[in-house]
């Protein structure tokens, strides 16, 4: 009984060491989790001020970039030339090489002074294309009186390089051009791009073409007759 007694509490002994050493084991495990854990959130910290300005600068990349194709999209289309095609008034029925206009020609001549002849202001003309001829330079002679300008004479015999001309000279600005019977559809054609210009009639001078053409993309054509 005795040596059972001196037994027992040698047991009891162990089983409280073996307690006390899972104890302690659990508390090192526990401070090793707790230290492992704060280093990570350390190194995210760490991390994160330098991840902050990558983005920072790819939506300030983004942002410019936006910025510069709406404002070359404005610039490319805002400022579109816009060129006015006539023919030249009614001229004398003669046989001379050069006839001047006649009555009919004249007057309309005149209104074309009264149609586009406000030298300030939106759409005003800035300049007029004309060739040669005397009927022509006669069209123009009142409009550009009034206008203040002095119209410039130009070949006629290229259509196509007048048009590039035209464009080339007056970048987003209003102009107008006095043509014949047979460059009038030719010029036209140039500035827009298209192939269906009908020809114009021996006995048409009512005939006016506005052409818009942008910088970037298709031109836009309106006929109509004064």
């Amino acid at each position: 009984m005795h040596t059972r007694q001196r037994l027992r509490p040698a047991e009891t002994s162990g089983e409280t060491g073996g307690k006390h050493d899972n104890m302690q084991l659990a508390r090192v495990n526990g401070i090793h989790w707790y230290n492992g854990a704060m280093k990570s959130a350390h190194a995210n910290l760490q991390r994160g001020p330098f991840l902050i300005p990558i983005w920072l600068t790819a939506i300030g990349a983004f942002a410019v970039f936006s910025v510069a194709i709406i404002a070359l999209w404005v610039l490319f289309t805002a400022n579109s030339t816009v060129v006015i095609v006539i023919r030249h008034a009614e001229k004398e029925s003669v046989s001379a090489p050069d006839p001047p206009l006649s009555a009919a020609g004249e007057a309309r001549a005149a209104l074309l002074e009264r149609m586009f002849g406000q030298p300030q202001g939106a759409g005003h003309l800035d300049a007029i294309y004309t060739s040669s001829a005397l009927r022509n330079r006669m069209t123009a002679a009142p409009l550009a009186a009034q206008l203040g300008i002095v119209p410039i004479v130009a070949p006629s015999d290229d259509p196509k390089a007048l048009a590039r001309r035209v464009v080339r000279e007056n970048s987003g600005k209003r102009v107008m051009v006095i043509g014949h019977v047979n460059t009038v559809p030719e010029i036209v054609a140039a500035l827009s791009g298209r192939s269906d210009i009908p020809q114009i009639d021996e006995k048409e001078f009512g005939t006016m073409y506005i052409v818009t053409v942008p910088r970037i993309g298709h031109a836009n054509v309106l006929r109509l007759s004064y």
